[in-house]
């Protein structure tokens, strides 16, 4: 069971992911930007964030360069719109773990995280 922290600015997007994780794994916190995605990531030490692109405040590829400078291991799915391709494959190069496109089933990310544990 990992320890999931959810990030989007949809709530939501952000009850569709606790309600699909949470069975199988314990969601300790969720974050409806960018910058709260840090203060709880750094609070909460999660095994994996789900991480969505666009927020108000600060985006999540910005926000997970911050999270990596702080913790190199921390592994961040993120869970983006097939209109932000080109912005997926940024976050990719930033150091994402890994992606699914949104809208999601509840297997894609079970898988998601299944690579990453």
């Amino acid at each position: 069971m990992a320890r999931l922290l959810i990030v989007d600015d949809a709530a939501f997007t952000r009850r569709v992911l606790t309600d699909m994780l949470g069975e199988q794994h314990e969601v300790c916190g969720e974050a409806s930007n960018g910058l709260e995605a840090i203060e709880k990531y750094k609070e909460l030490r999660p095994d994996i964030v789900t991480m969505d692109i666009t927020m108000p405040h600060m985006h999540g590829i910005e926000a997970m360069r911050h999270i990596l400078d702080f913790d190199r291991d921390a592994k961040i799915l993120i869970c983006s719109a097939v209109g932000h391709r080109q912005k997926v494959l940024e976050a990719m190069r930033t150091g994402a773990s890994d992606f699914v496109v949104k809208p999601f089933q509840k297997e894609q990310i079970l898988d998601a995280i299944a690579r990453l544990l």
